[in-house]
Parts: structure tokens; C-alpha cells; sequence
């Protein structure tokens, strides 16, 4: 974009100086090289006081020396209303009027306001491009304190109290009975609130329920097809939505009929729809999702099946869509001085008009003008079809009253022609304006020189009108950028403390309530033991709270492998532990340490496992662990589960994979990933 924007500043200048080069004054190319300097900030280190001075030779030279026109000064007036010198730019304006006509006069005036409006508008493009990347990162900052704070005040309240009265314990046994109790009722407590804040951080996005959907829809053999078309954080529409996309792919799973799922969403007129459309129903009914059914009605929304005659079902869900909070940044100042400079252009064009028409016309021609004034302001933010048409009724009719005052008037609308289509189509049409222009000229019978003239003010006062206008759009795509960028970033940070929250933070805190929970139920010596493992675990879980805070720590997977076989040991789960992976990159240790986490909690608290194979492998430059346990119940398990969701996500980052396989009461996870 400020390539872009630094070729139209260029086109509009370039354009001004081949007027005057037509006029005869070689001296608007020189004038045109020395204006770049202010264009281009890599020639930033030449403004200096000798270029104005330079610019000032070259100007007067032009006007008082070889008669040139003193529009030629605006260039000069210009840059120094780029500088601390801007007072001087109206001795300049002052001495341009004193040398030229009113109609020169005028043309030094808007080329100066031109020079200044279009090169600040340049550097606010260029600007915003620059810190877009700084806004995303102090969203995400600002959301990873904001998510801090809230789970230091509950969560690390929790996790204090555990460790407060795990020590009371210690210290004095006989109290064992009376603080054993709230211990476990904190570390109860405490798991609850984790797995909730991971749910509530999860739900403000739809990306991580259809990254496991497709997932699991890929390794059930069905193809899956994903098309996103909303833009995130969703706030409380992203749970509801989340719930429906995963009963429908569970439906589909379910069935065990599909061969093909289209997952899409949508944005529109305020509202998010979900449509999810597969070939493996054989019924428009679905029980499993009455419930869902009521939930977004309650939040104003509809959600309805349908089947179709081919036999695909469709699950179409629509809620209102609500972005979470995102501290957003807009630039009223680029638009304010985009709109007065073309205010101001539009006027002294109209005026350098008025001085060709004769006197007892001018009101009319004023009239006329003021509705192309008004035409233009009104549709800055818009080109539509039916103002084109009645641009270009007000650009020809008039010169039919008006006669040659009136051909500056084409200008007025090659702009919009600009804006309104694809330079393919545009510029044909800005090329036929122009020379309807010439044969105007030729017909009212104008000097072959005023021709020229009038044919290319048309295109220049085009370029000027799409310049002002195009750069103002420019600045505010790109903030609307920015701020897609920060609230994408301030998404990822949700969805990276959501999964950190449930695959450390949770693990260690359902060790804890089993460890704890144990001691209960066992004599004070050995009651004793457990409880300094929790002590320990407390430490650990600390160290995981502020790794979701934001705070990175390195992790061990041969010690998450030790920790796995100790909780497993407490839940009578016997262990068979086999480690042969060598060194491993840090990053790759840490997602297999997460995936060994998420296996071991889920075979705690998902099955009724009496043994559990742990083993890792490096072979042609991968490592694979595999978490094997023989408790799985009739069901199975449910597909498309947060942590199935979160490990997936880990892995593809890594260009890894996770894979599940069943095999008689045997469930077994196998995760993979490139170590180089």
C-alpha cells in the first residue's frame, strides 16, 4: 500500500509538470525531480535548506526570467508548507498573484494545498502500514495481562491455598482431618475454574471446533471442505456456534455413512451463520440438537435442519455476531484533511471556471457547479452508477450555455470514472472524456494550444480527485487492517492460554485433587508422602499458571514422562515406560510434553484403565510418541473433544500429526513430529 500511495502522489505531480512542460517551461521537469525529495522518505536525508533555496531558483527562473506560469510556484509553496518555513508559502502565494493572472494565481494556490495534502496523506498511509504489526503485538501484550491478572486472582488464590494447607498438615498432623478437607475442596474448586476459563477462552473463537472437525472428519475418511468467512473474536455467538458445528460433525461421524462435509461461514448485515451440509443422514431429525436448538433462539438466533432430495443434510445456524472488546485506533484526521482538500480543490477549480464566464451567466454557471461541489462531497465514501449519470449530464450540457468556460468541468468527472471501475475499463473511458474534451474544443473553434490545455486538465484534475480521495481510502483500509490484525492477535492469545490452561494447568491440577484426595484415605505415614508429592505438583502447577500468563518455560519430557508414571502409580494404574527418543528441539519437547499430558489426564479421567504403555521412537528424522491404555469403554470416547482440538493445532504448527486407533478395550494416541 505505500507503493501505491507513493505512485499516485508521483502520477498527480508528474501530471501538474507535463502541463507546464506543454506550456514550454522545460523548468517543471527540474521542478518535478526536486518535488520527489519530499515525496520519498529514502531521499529524506537531501531536505535541507539548499533544496528550498534551489526549488526557489528554479521557480522564479521559470515565472520572471522565461515567463512561464506562475502555477509553477506551487511547487515551491508546497514543500515549504512541509516545513517549519510554512510562513513563507504566503510571500510566495502573495508574489504569484502580484506576477500572474487570477486564473494562474489560483492554479499556484491549489497545487501548493495538493503538494502538502497529498504528501501528508502518503506519509499516514505509510505509517499505519508500519504499525500494524506493533498494534497486533500491544493487543496480544495487553490480553495476556488482561488474562493474568484474571487468573492470578483465581486460579493462583486456589493454588496458594493448596499450598497453605498442605503445610499446616505437615507441620502439625493432627490437624490432618479438619485442613485435608478444605485442601481438596480448593484443589476441587480450582480445576473447576480452570477448565471453565478455558472454556470461556476457547469459546470467543469458531477456528479451534473447525480445525478439529476437519480434522476428525479427515481421519474418519470423509472429504472436508472449509470455507471461513467471519472474522474473530465472536464473543458468547462463538460457543453456541462451536456446540452446533460439533454435534453436526458428530452426527456425521456418528452415521458412518458420509463420504463428503462442507463446513462454511459466513458474515453479514450483523449477523454469523454456520452451514454445515453432508451426505451421510438419512433424516432431517437430529434429537442431539433440540437443546441447541432452544440456546439460539434465547440469543436470538435460528438454527434449523434440512434434508435435501439427494439426501444431504444441512445444519444452517445464524446468530447476531458480537467481537469481543478490542482496543481499536481510527484516523479522523486523514479523512478530515482528504475532504477539505478536495473542498478546496473542487472550489478553485470552480472559480478558475467562473473567471472564463461572462458576467450575466455566472450565477447559473455557480449554480451548476455548486451541484457538481456537492455531488462530489456527498459521494466521497461511494461511486454509484446514477451519479455517474448525472456527472456526465452536468459535465456536456452546460458547455452547450457556457461554451469553453465549461470544458474544465471534464475533470470532474474522469475521478470518479477512476474510483468507480477497474483501471481496465476506467481508463478507456477516462480516454474518451478527454477527447470528447478535444473535439469540444475543436468545435467551439479554440486555438490548437487551449485544446492541448483542456484535454490534459481534464486528466490531471481526474488524477487529483482519485488521488485525494484514493489516499483516504488507503488510510483507512489500512487501519481496518490493523485492526483485524489485533483482534486476530488478541484471538490467538485466548485460544493459546485456553490450551495451555487445559493441557498444563488442568493436568496438574487434577493430579493434585487425586494425590490429594488419596491422602485421605491412607494411614499418616504414607499420607504423608503423597502430600509432599502435592507440594511439589503445587510448585509445578505455579510454574504452568505462568506459562499461561504468557510467561514461556522450557519443558522436559523424559520429567512429564516421570510425573505421568507417578500419577498414574497413585490412580493403581500400572506403567510401562520406554523412552528412546535422543535430543529433541525444544519446541518439539514441549508440544510432545503437552500431548503426554492431555493422554494421561484423558486416561484418569475417560477410561478405566489398569495399564498404560508410554514409549517414544526417533526414526528418519521424527520422533513419535505413543500413549497406549487398555480402558476404553463402549463408547468410545467423544470425537472432536477441546483437547483432541488443542494437541492438533500444537502439532500442525510443527508440521506434525496426531492419530487415535482403537483396537478391542486398547485406545492408543500417537503424535509425531519432524525433529530437524
Amino acid at each position: 500500500m505505500p507503493r501505491l500511495a507513493r505512485g499516485i502522489v508521483v502520477a498527480v505531480l508528474a501530471a501538474f509538470a507535463v502541463v507546464y512542460l506543454l506550456a514550454g517551461s522545460f523548468l517543471a521537469v527540474v521542478a518535478l525531480g526536486l518535488q520527489l525529495v519530499y515525496v520519498f522518505r529514502s531521499l529524506q536525508r537531501f531536505r535541507r535548506p539548499w533544496l528550498l533555496a534551489a526549488q526557489a531558483v528554479v521557480g522564479y527562473t521559470a515565472t520572471v526570467g522565461l515567463g512561464a506560469s506562475v502555477g509553477l510556484l506551487g511547487f515551491l509553496s508546497g514543500s515549504l508548507l512541509l516545513t517549519p518555513l510554512w510562513p513563507l508559502a504566503l510571500p510566495v502565494a502573495v508574489s504569484a498573484a502580484v506576477i500572474g493572472p487570477a486564473d494562474s494565481a489560483i492554479s499556484m494556490v491549489l497545487i501548493a494545498l495538493l503538494i502538502y495534502g497529498l504528501t501528508r496523506l502518503t506519509d499516514r498511509v505509510e505509517e499505519a502500514h508500519a504499525a500494524r504489526l506493533a498494534l497486533a503485538m500491544a493487543a496480544a501484550a495487553e490480553e495476556r495481562l488482561r488474562i493474568a491478572a484474571e487468573l492470578s486472582d483465581g486460579i493462583g488464590r486456589g493454588l496458594a491455598a493448596i499450598v497453605a494447607g498442605v503445610k499446616v498438615v505437615l507441620g502439625r498432623p493432627e490437624r490432618t482431618a479438619e485442613v485435608l478437607g478444605d485442601v481438596v475442596g480448593a484443589a476441587r474448586r480450582s480445576l473447576a475454574d480452570t477448565r471453565n476459563a478455558a472454556a470461556d477462552y476457547r469459546a470467543t473463537s469458531l477456528a479451534p471446533e473447525v480445525t478439529t472437525a476437519r480434522a476428525m472428519l479427515t481421519a474418519a475418511g470423509i472429504k472436508a471442505e472449509v470455507r471461513v468467512g467471519h472474522s474473530e473474536p465472536l464473543g458468547p455467538a462463538g460457543a453456541l456456534l462451536s456446540a452446533v458445528l460439533r454435534e453436526a460433525v458428530t452426527e456425521a461421524l456418528r452415521q458412518r455413512t458420509a463420504t463428503t462435509c462442507v463446513i462454511e461461514t459466513t458474515a453479514a448485515n450483523g449477523t454469523v451463520r454456520l452451514r454445515v451440509v453432508h451426505d451421510g443422514a438419512r433424516t432431517a431429525e437430529d434429537d442431539n440438537l433440540a437443546d441447541l436448538v432452544r440456546q439460539v433462539e434465547q440469543a436470538g438466533g435460528t438454527l434449523s435442519t434440512s434434508l435435501s432430495a439427494e439426501g444431504r443434510l444441512t445444519v444452517d445456524a445464524v446468530l447476531p455476531g458480537t467481537h469481543g472488546p478490542v482496543r481499536t485506533i481510527d484516523d479522523p484526521g486523514s479523512y478530515r484533511l482528504s475532504l477539505a482538500l478536495l473542498v478546496a480543490v473542487l472550489v478553485g477549480f470552480s472559480a478558475k471556471a467562473l473567471l472564463l464566464v461572462p458576467g450575466g451567466l455566472v450565477v447559473p454557471a455557480a449554480a451548476c457547479l455548486g451541484v457538481i461541489v456537492f455531488m462530489q462531497i456527498r459521494s466521497i465514501t461511494g461511486r454509484h452508477m446514477p451519479s455517474l449519470v448525472l456527472m456526465a449530464l452536468l459535465t456536456y450540457l452546460p458547455i452547450l450555455v457556457f461554451g469553453r468556460a465549461w470544458l474544465g468541468s471534464a475533470g470532474f468527472l474522469a475521478g470518479p470514472i477512476l474510483l468507480a471501475f477497474p483501471w481496465a475499463v476506467a481508463w478507456p473511458l477516462v480516454g474518451g472524456v478527454m477527447a470528447s474534451v478535444a473535439a469540444s474544443a475543436v468545435l467551439l473553434g479554440l486555438p490548437f494550444p487551449q485544446t492541448v490545455n483542456f484535454t490534459v486538465s481534464t486528466l490531471v484534475t481526474g488524477l487529483v480527485v482519485y488521488g485525494l480521495v484514493r489516499l483516504a481510502q488507503l488510510v483507512k483500509e489500512l487501519h481496518q487492517a490493523r485492526q483485524a490484525l489485533a483482534r486476530s492477535a488478541v484471538v490467538e492469545e485466548r485460544l493459546r492460554a485456553a490450551r495451555d490452561l487445559h493441557d498444563l494447568l488442568g493436568h496438574s491440577l487434577a493430579a493434585i485433587l487425586l494425590k490429594c484426595e488419596l491422602a485421605r484415605r491412607l494411614d499418616p505415614e504414607r499420607a504423608r508422602a503423597e502430600l509432599e508429592d502435592v507440594l511439589a505438583m503445587a510448585e509445578k502447577a505455579a510454574t504452568d499458571l505462568r506459562v499461561v500468563s504468557g510467561e514461556q518455560q522450557a519443558m522436559s519430557l523424559a520429567v512429564e514422562a516421570e510425573s505421568a508414571r507417578s500419577v498414574l502409580a497413585a490412580a493403581g494404574i500400572e506403567v510401562e515406560l520406554a523412552l528412546t527418543h535422543g535430543e529433541l528441539p525444544a519446541e518439539v519437547e514441549n508440544v510432545l510434553g503437552t500431548v503426554l499430558r492431555e493422554a494421561v489426564t484423558n486416561v484418569l479421567r475417560h477410561s478405566s484403565a489398569r495399564h498404560c504403555a508410554i514409549t517414544t521412537v526417533t526414526d528418519d528424522g521424527a520422533v513419535r510418541l505413543q500413549v497406549r491404555n487398555d480402558g476404553v469403554g463402549p463408547a468410545g470416547g467423544r470425537p472432536g473433544s477441546a483437547g483432541i482440538g488443542n494437541l492438533t493445532t500444537r502439532l500442525a504448527a510443527l508440521d506434525g500429526r496426531l492419530g487415535t486407533a482403537r483396537e478391542d478395550s486398547w485406545f492408543e494416541l500417537t503424535a509425531q513430529a519432524p525433529t530437524r
